[in-house]
C-alpha cells in the first residue's frame, strides 16, 4: 500500500511517470467512482449522462498522462451512452452531448498536459540550479583553501627571508596575519553573518589599530549583506592604504554607523591624508562601490575632499 501511495504521489506531483499498469488501474478506479456518482445523481435527475466523468478524466490525465486521459475520456463517453439508470434510450440529443463532452475533455487533457510540462521544466531548472550552486560552492571552497595555503606560504617565505631582520618582520607579521583573518572571516560570513565591528576590525587591523576609530552600537549583519559590506570595506581600505589616510604617517580614519528603522547608515571619513590633486576615470573599485548594495535597496556615495575620502553607505537590513 505504501508503494502505491508513493507512486501516486510521484505521478501527481509530476516527479516521475507511474507504471502503465498503475495508471490504467487508477483510471479504472476514477471511472468507477464517477459511475457511482452518476448513479447517485440519477436518483435526482436521470438525464445526467457525462458530467460526473469530467473529474475522472482530469485526475486520470494528471496522474497517468495524456494517453491515459484520452482513454479515460473515450471510456467515459461510452459509459455515458451505454449505461442507463432510467428507462430512457440513447437518442440524438445524447450523442450531441457526447460530442460536447469529448470536446471539453480535449481542452481539459491539453490543459493538464501543458501544466505537467511546465512543472517538469521548472523542476528540471531547479535541479540544474541546485547542481550549479553546489558546484559553485565547491569551487569557492577550493579557491578559499588555495588562497589560505598561498597566504601561509607567503608568510613562511617572508619569515625565512627576514629572520635576521626581526624589526622588519615584526612590522609586517601582524599585517599578514590580519589579512588572513579577514579571509577566514569572509568565509564564515558567507554562511552565518557577523557583527559589523568584527568585520571592520578584521579588515582594518593590518593598518594598525591606532589609525582608525569605530563608533556604533553592536549590530549583527546577515550573511549576504556582510559579504557585500566586506567587499566595500576592503576596497576603501585598500584605497586608503595606497592613496588615502593610511598612506600618510598622520592619517586617521573614522567609521561610524547607526540604524534608522530597518536601514543601516555607515560613514567612512578619512582625515590627515595626502591632498587629492586629480581623480582618474572610474575603475572596477568605483563600480563595485556603486553597485554592491543595490540588492539591499541601498546606495554608496563617495566624495574626494581636501581632508580625505568621505564615503556614506545606506542600505536595508533584511529581517531574516
Amino acid at each position: 500500500m505504501t508503494k502505491l501511495i508513493d507512486e501516486f504521489r510521484r505521478g501527481w506531483q509530476g516527479i516521475s511517470q507511474p507504471s502503465p499498469l498503475f495508471s490504467m488501474g487508477f483510471a479504472v478506479v476514477c471511472l468507477a467512482l464517477a459511475t457511482v456518482a452518476r448513479w447517485g445523481l440519477a436518483q435526482i435527475r436521470p438525464d445526467v449522462f457525462f458530467t460526473p466523468y469530467f473529474p475522472a478524466v482530469f485526475f486520470a490525465t494528471a496522474v497517468g498522462g495524456s494517453r491515459i486521459g484520452i482513454g479515460a475520456a473515450i471510456a467515459s463517453g461510452m459509459l455515458g451512452v451505454i449505461i442507463n439508470f432510467s428507462g430512457a434510450l440513447a437518442d440524438s440529443a445524447r450523442f450531441a452531448l457526447l460530442l460536447i463532452f469529448w470536446a471539453v475533455c480535449v481542452l481539459t487533457i491539453w490543459g493538464v498536459e501543458h501544466y505537467r510540462t511546465i512543472v517538469a521544466q521548472q523542476r528540471e531548472i531547479s535541479k540544474r540550479l541546485i547542481e550549479e550552486e553546489a558546484y559553485r560552492k565547491l569551487v569557492v571552497d577550493e579557491l578559499q583553501h588555495r588562497l589560505k595555503n598561498k597566504t601561509s606560504t607567503i608568510h613562511a617565505v617572508l619569515h625565512q627571508v627576514l629572520q635576521d631582520q626581526p624589526q622588519i618582520w615584526d612590522s609586517i607579521d601582524h599585517r599578514i596575519r590580519a589579512l588572513s583573518a579577514t579571509d577566514d572571516l569572509i568565509t564564515r560570513v558567507d554562511g552565518s553573518g557577523c557583527d559589523i565591528n568584527d568585520l571592520l576590525r578584521s579588515e582594518l587591523g593590518p593598518y594598525g589599530h591606532v589609525r582608525f576609530n569605530l563608533n556604533g552600537d553592536p549590530l549583527f549583519l546577515p550573511a549576504k549583506l556582510a559579504v557585500s559590506l566586506a567587499l566595500i570595506f576592503h576596497e576603501l581600505a585598500t584605497n586608503a592604504g595606497k592613496y588615502g589616510a593610511f598612506s600618510s604617517p598622520r592619517g586617521l580614519l573614522q567609521v561610524s554607523w547607526s540604524m534608522s528603522g530597518d536601514r543601516l547608515n555607515v560613514t567612512w571619513d578619512e582625515t590627515e591624508g595626502p591632498s587629492i590633486e586629480k581623480i582618474g576615470a572610474a575603475g572596477f573599485g568605483t563600480k563595485l562601490l556603486q553597485s554592491a548594495l543595490r540588492a539591499f535597496d541601498g546606495k554608496t556615495e563617495i566624495r574626494f575632499l581636501k581632508t580625505g575620502v568621505h564615503c556614506t553607505m545606506q542600505c536595508h537590513i533584511p529581517a531574516n
